[in-house]
């Protein structure tokens, strides 16, 4: 029968960890080319990128989609479960399962899968989503590389929000040594070490040689806990003790309407960066994130071509 899409994996998935309890990614894997009775052949059978096997490739992106809709769950790296949730999906043996099917029941799923994105990166690549049908070959991995994006950012968050404050403040500085601050990250980190109290989280130099200095608060708060005014009240207060005109407030969550007005009046140079600005940051800079694919897109030189 070949190698299954995606949206085919969904049920399959559900039907294993129903059954079989918590799995690892790998096992879960075997699991449905089991289910498929996929040859060795087809499972050994790889991206056009040589990176990845299909099978693997495609029962990982039904598992994001699945844990989106809040029918699986990573109870730890690595590992598998079904959700009472996606228990109550399996006995109630739908006909299918597919993105139709996720976006019509979980609001979660929708927001995911469908929500207006907050710039114009990604309402490119939900506007492509809509009419991929009509899109010409170049459209189409151009908007497959915004919808991967957009995926990467989400997931990002969500690990953001995982970390230990500790382990937050640390990314921060990586950060910001990646956009060319800080001079060495070792010179950075002994920085950050040495000021954390006073309402100041880290002090970073701007260039390499120390002419100013950059101060830096970073708040890893759950996603729905917005950063409002009074929070960067604190912070300017903190800026004027130390007699300092720049500061950098990043947070995993997201900066109230307030909170954004008031950055813009005070008399500081404040930059607010939020979990989504983060993790942009990450993906263009290369922090926390690795290179799967390079592909080049190439098209006919028509000057080449032309009589002299």
């Amino acid at each position: 029968m070949g190698i299954p899409d995606f949206q085919a994996c969904f049920m399959p998935i559900l039907t294993v960890l129903a059954a079989g309890g918590q799995l690892t990614s790998r096992d879960l894997v075997v699991a449905v080319s089991d289910h498929f009775g996929l040859s060795d052949l087809e499972r050994r059978e790889l991206l056009p990128s040589g990176n990845q096997e299909i099978i693997n490739n495609r029962v990982g992106w039904a598992k994001t989609y699945l844990k989106k809709a809040g029918l699986v769950d990573s109870p730890k790296k690595g590992f598998v479960v079904i959700t009472e949730e996606g228990r109550k999906v399996v006995q109630a043996k739908p006909a299918a399962i597919n993105v139709r099917y996720l976006k019509d029941r979980y609001a979660n799923f929708r927001e995911f899968h469908q929500a207006r994105p907050r710039d114009e990166q990604t309402d490119l690549a939900q506007e492509a989503e809509d009419r991929r049908d009509s899109l010409t070959p170049e459209e189409q991995v151009e908007a497959s590389h915004l919808t991967l994006r957009q995926t990467l950012v989400n997931e990002i968050q969500e690990r953001l929000r995982g970390c230990s404050p500790q382990r937050f403040e640390r990314l921060v500085v990586e950060v910001m040594v990646a956009m060319g601050y800080g001079g060495s990250l070792k010179d950075a980190g002994e920085a950050i070490g040495g000021s954390g109290d006073e309402g100041v989280d880290g002090v970073i130099k701007e260039d390499r040689l120390g002419l100013d200095l950059i101060y830096l608060q970073a708040k890893r708060w759950r996603d729905g806990n917005t950063v409002g005014r009074p929070e960067l009240q604190k912070f300017v207060g903190a800026l004027d003790g130390k007699r300092a005109h720049k500061g950098v407030f990043i947070t995993t969550s997201t900066f109230t309407a307030d909170a954004i007005t008031y950055a813009e009046a005070t008399s500081r140079r404040l930059i607010l960066i939020d979990g989504r600005r983060l993790a942009d940051l990450m993906i263009d800079h290369n922090v926390g994130v690795a290179t799967l694919a390079t592909y080049t897109v190439k098209r006919i030189d028509s000057d080449f071509f032309a009589d002299e």
